[in-house]
């Protein structure tokens, strides 16, 4: 699908402005999804407050925003990842999913000044205001979106009174040469019909193993002797599923070196609990 990354501080209009959007291009007889960055922390059983403050819970969130725009991107249609996307790494990283499916997309940002957006959270339901601290954080935090940036442009930067320059998304989208895929995107042609079989036996061994220890007692610093490896910290058993199931598409798409895959496992596996 081709790709929308809407970015902005906290109370800012980014699920209006996706709203706006999403009618347009239904208009225009194009399919759209929306990814709800608010959606997915209620999905999560969080609220943003206590989400934001919590930089584990973050990634858990940010992994499953991640896997859902790999898995509806597609050439036809439209995505729309509607959140705060303050990181201008994760950003990079879903412009290089939009590389690697051949799909072309852009940036919006709701650009507001942030005593603004603060008056704007007060005027809302007490339930569904961000607290001071955690407001005055993300504002902190914030990584505005730059059009000299590759995964940034072309950037579409809009205030409160703006009207969306809807003709020239749509062109953006629509109108362009599909990218071309970097080497460090493409998928390599498979080296063994068994890739899929050897992919999931080795994760699910390596995950076998770190349950195991588990039961005896060890949390961290876990070793995985058959390929010499260790864990840093174990998580739990629905976190190990759920790292274990991105991996394994992950790796579908990118086609790994079949002998790199226990240590590329490990190191997500490092990186994300």
């Amino acid at each position: 699908m081709p790709l929308i990354v809407i970015t902005g501080i906290p109370c800012s209009g980014k699920t209006t402005r996706t709203l706006e959007l999403k009618q347009y291009f239904e208009s225009r007889q194009k399919k759209v999804e929306v990814i709800s960055e608010l959606e997915t922390i209620e999905k999560a059983g969080y609220d943003k407050n206590t989400y934001f403050e919590d930089s584990k819970k973050e990634k858990g969130v940010r992994a499953d925003i991640k896997s859902n725009t790999q898995r509806l991107l597609n050439t036809r249609d439209v995505l729309i990842v509607d959140g705060s996307n303050y990181i201008k790494g994760c950003r990079y990283e879903i412009y290089c999913m939009s590389k690697l499916y051949q799909t072309p997309q852009c940036t919006l940002q709701c650009d507001l000044p942030a005593e603004h957006a603060w008056l704007w959270n007060e005027q809302r339901p007490e339930f569904e205001q961000y607290s001071r601290e955690i407001f005055d954080a993300l504002v902190m935090r914030y990584e505005a979106p730059d059009s000299r940036n590759r995964w940034d442009s072309p950037l579409f930067a809009v205030l409160p009174e703006d009207e969306l320059r809807f003709e020239e998304m749509y062109n953006a989208l629509f109108k362009v040469k599909a990218p071309k895929p970097n080497m460090s995107t493409q998928c390599p042609d498979l080296a063994a019909t068994n890739y899929l079989y050897d992919m999931d036996k080795t994760t699910q061994e390596i995950v076998n193993e770190i349950l195991s220890a588990k039961q005896m007692g060890i949390e961290n610093d876990v070793k995985i002797p058959k390929y010499g490896l260790t864990l840093e910290t174990s998580g739990n058993v629905s976190q190990l599923t759920r790292l274990r199931r991105q991996f394994l598409t992950y790796s579908k798409m990118q086609q790994i070196d079949p002998a790199k895959i226990p240590s590329l496992f490990i190191q997500y596996l490092n990186k994300s609990l």
